[in-house]
């Protein structure tokens, strides 16, 4: 039996004007919305795999990031801790670049979000808005 392995999730909120950005999921958690984000590799530094993780899924460019959150989320089939950003400069507009893993990028009014959100990232929105930087 394999010894379960607890995952690192990096994760970005990208804010303007009130809305936030999210991705509609393709595959895994297929018609959910989410954040920007991906898992934390060896080697790297949790903002930089954050900037890199948005890069890759959106195109945006990152110049400050900052430290929003640590989520602690043992689930009954994996174990993630999520360190969460917030992109405070970026450059760029949100496209899709990888069409396997999102239909889509949309903005979302911080008080009109989608009902379907991707599971994993369920508590990262009402931490944001209730301003909780911890949960264990």
């Amino acid at each position: 039996m394999e010894t379960p392995v607890v995952k690192i999730g990096v994760n970005v909120f990208v804010i303007k004007d009130h809305k936030i950005l999210f991705g509609k999921r393709i595959g895994k958690g297929d018609g959910t919305w989410c954040l920007p984000g991906g898992h934390f590799e060896f080697g790297e530094s949790l903002a930089g795999a954050a900037a890199r993780e948005l890069e890759e899924e959106t195109g945006l460019k990152a110049s400050n990031l900052e430290f929003l959150q640590l989520i602690n989320q043992p689930l009954e089939d994996c174990h993630y801790v999520h360190i969460n950003f917030l992109a405070k400069e970026w450059i760029g507009e949100p496209i899709v670049t990888e069409p396997d893993k999102f239909a889509e990028w949309r903005w979302f009014n911080l008080s009109a979000l989608p009902e379907k959100i991707f599971g994993g990232h369920t508590q990262f929105i009402p931490a944001f808005l209730q301003k909780v930087h911890f949960i264990d």
